[in-house]
């Protein structure tokens, strides 16, 4: 079975910074794109930044400069660092698998508060 299983969220103050794992399990990782979505509550899913299986990159405007997503493919994993964190960041993280339309899966999420 495919498994996505986030870790490294937290509470944290402004100005801070986190750093997000993905691992995933049952699937051939190094074919995949990932991403990073978020959700606050009340508020659409939506996605903040994307690696290609060729390591290209791309990020949501509202984090431009402050978050970087990266991926090791000798460990299945995929991080999103997270720094200068603002309140406005403050929501539930999933990581996204995505080989085609067709092949597609989510992590549970882990919760990032930003707060003073």
């Amino acid at each position: 079975q495919v498994q996505l299983v986030e870790s490294g969220g937290g509470l944290v103050l402004p100005g801070g910074s986190l750093r997000l794992s993905c691992a995933a399990s049952g699937i051939v990782f190094r074919l995949y794109a990932m991403d990073w979505y978020r959700q606050a509550p009340g508020k659409q899913r939506e996605l903040v930044a994307t690696i290609t299986s060729l390591n290209n990159t791309d990020y949501a405007d509202s984090v431009k400069g402050r978050f970087t997503v990266s991926r090791d493919n000798a460990k299945n994993t995929v991080y999103l660092q997270m720094n200068s964190l603002k309140p406005e960041d403050t929501a539930v993280y999933f990581c996204h698998a995505a080989r085609s339309t067709a092949r597609d899966y989510w992590g549970q999420g882990t919760q990032v508060f930003v707060s003073s």
